[in-house]
């Protein structure tokens, strides 16, 4: 048996901690990595046209498995272009192994052609990020590289010359048993007797959700009909905690909307479940505030506490919840169900007036209709900008659909290279990337890769021929939009050029028809949809706050936008209000 190289035993190391495929551009100092995979079953190489792309992608497949997912970039060029990505799949909290493959060992540090320093680099988006230097080295620190992704929810970076790669592996190396899940923390008795009593002793409490409360859906439920609250939501929780949810007064920050706000700012306790939102203007500071989070790192660094409580979300109710008193007065509960039911009835009329003749199209009618037409376990990848708002006010969560976006480091571009990665894990489910025409052509090469696999991705792009947003932020602080225009081709019969089945959608009535077909179509589909440019509303009276990063409720001031099935949601949860 011929004897193992370190890029083989490096391949094989990833293969046993889960990893099904390596995303990438090949290229030189890269070779040996991609030569073991050519000959490991257990893997495979996907390439993709630009490797911020492979980054995407790794991390939208590690937020849809919540498994350890990997990308690869060839030395200096190749894996600078790895960081965008990186970044966000870092913040995402996303479980992702990077390589970084480098230049020739005895090159380092002379100005060798391509040579840069990864482990500068890539140091402020990683938990763990090192440079092997010897084929003994290799295999200790790429199993410590995986724990730190895995154990603590981030980015590793293992950076490896092109030479160690190639040289012969140590006949015994030390390997251990890998870690490929992440503990529950409870805190302890001391922490919940704490809370625990400033709970009783609150007469009004209110749960604000962020992602951390996945998986603890029926515990923040259990909780909230027992102390009676109101249960708002940032943005990345929206999925987890919306549906099925009775007490939903909506969503709180730049996008929100409802009765979010108001709930968060008239309680005696403000509850903060698993988030760790950055919009602290949002945040009163005038009442007491709890945070519950399973990472210590994220209590108080937005508001000001009077307790943190580190803990798994789902672990501190279970212990919480029995324990608490339960309360009979919904006053406080009641009253923000028909603010929140009243602020949508307010804003969906600009959504219903006369849409299906509407053109150029209302985009908001064009999210609304998608939300109908996809399936129920459909996953959505959103790009930054405007279709954040239309994923924050028409995809209607369940419990099995998901949406994935760059929430937290709000980069251009991401929902196409995510699409990638959430389609390779499963390509019997529905993927629709909700593109914007600035961040699809920012891209765009990465079509491509969806026509070389055969994936059937259905991009639906909001084709407005601006950067909306930041046409939007302009307006906002009182300055003239400018360069912000963009002269777009028609996508679709670029799409077709490429091998994939593309439309152009530029009136209302079209849209359903082309959805559908699109849909219907097995492989790779682009649905241009020509959508007007002026769909938001811009508040008569511009404040100085606003100018400093919108520090009032959007949902008043901003965005007077529809809400597409909230407000039919937020009609239902009336009928729990008891009537005099």
């Amino acid at each position: 048996m011929a004897k193992q190289n370190v890029a083989e035993q490096f391949v094989d190391i990833l293969a046993r901690a889960g990893v099904k495929r390596l995303y990438g551009v090949v290229g030189d100092s890269l070779n040996p990595v991609v030569d073991a995979i050519r000959r490991n079953s257990s893997i495979d190489w996907i390439h993709v046209r630009h490797e911020e792309t492979a980054a995407f992608a790794a991390g939208a497949e590690a937020q849809v498995t919540g498994e350890l997912a990997a990308c690869a970039g060839s030395c200096g060029p190749g894996n600078l272009h790895l960081i965008n990505g990186l970044y966000d799949a870092h913040r995402s909290m996303a479980p992702v192994l990077a390589l970084a493959s480098h230049i020739p060992s005895s090159e380092i540090g002379l100005g060798y052609f391509q040579e840069t320093h990864p482990e500068l680099l890539f140091q402020e988006c990683s938990h763990y990020n090192e440079m092997i230097s010897t084929p003994e080295q290799m295999p200790r620190l790429l199993q410590t590289a995986i724990q730190h992704a895995i154990g603590r929810g981030g980015v590793s970076v293992v950076t490896m010359p092109g030479d160690i790669a190639s040289k012969a592996a140590p006949e015994k190396s030390i390997e251990h048993a890998l870690v490929t899940e992440r503990p529950t923390v409870r805190p302890g008795d001391d922490e919940i007797d704490k809370l625990c009593r400033m709970v009783d002793e609150a007469k009004r409490v209110t749960l604000f959700c962020g992602s951390g409360t996945a998986g603890a859906h029926a515990e923040v439920m259990e909780f909230a009909e027992k102390i009676k609250s109101p249960v708002g939501h940032a943005l990345r929780g929206k999925e987890w905690i919306q549906y099925d949810n009775p007490y939903d007064v909506g969503m709180s920050g730049l996008l929100g909307y409802g009765a979010a706000y108001e709930a968060t700012h008239e309680c005696d306790l403000l509850i903060l479940l698993g988030t760790d939102f950055p919009y602290n203007a949002f945040l009163p500071d005038d009442v007491k505030i709890i945070q519950v989070d399973v990472r210590p790192e994220h209590l108080g660094r937005r508001s000001k506490l009077d307790l943190a409580v580190w803990g798994d979300v789902r672990e501190t109710l279970r212990c919480l919840t029995p324990r608490v008193k339960p309360k009979s007065d919904r006053k406080f509960l009641d009253r923000m169900l028909k603010k929140h039911a009243n602020a949508l009835e307010g804003v969906v009329k600009a959504y219903t007036r006369k849409v299906e003749k509407h053109v150029p199209i209302h985009p908001e009618y064009v999210a609304s209709v998608l939300d109908d037409m996809a399936d129920e376990d459909a996953v959505f990848t959103v790009d930054t900008g405007m279709n954040n708002v239309w994923a924050a006010r028409y995809l209607t969560p369940n419990g099995k659909r998901r949406v994935i976006g760059s929430f937290s480091h709000g980069s251009m571009a991401n929902a196409l290279p995510q699409a990638i990665g959430a389609q390779f894990t499963d390509r019997n489910r529905q993927v629709v990337a909700m593109s914007g025409d600035g961040g699809f052509s920012m891209l765009m090469g990465d079509f491509l890769t969806l026509v070389q696999y055969d994936l059937p991705v259905k991009v639906v792009l909001f084709n407005n021929s601006s950067l909306g947003m930041v046409e939007l932020e302009m307006l906002v602080a009182g300055l003239p939009s400018y360069g912000t225009t963009n002269k777009n081709p028609d996508f679709a019969a670029i799409a077709r050029a490429a091998g994939a089945y593309g439309v152009r959608v530029e009136k209302p009535k079209q849209l359903q028809s082309a959805l559908k077909d699109a849909f219907k179509h097995k492989g790779p589909a682009l649905v241009d949809v020509v959508t007007d440019p002026n769909a938001l509303s811009i508040p008569p009276k511009i404040s100085a706050d606003m100018v400093t990063g919108f520090a009032l409720s959007a949902s008043k001031i901003v965005l007077d936008g529809g809400v597409g099935r909230m407000l039919q949601m937020a009609r239902s949860n009336l009928r729990n209000v008891p009537r005099p």
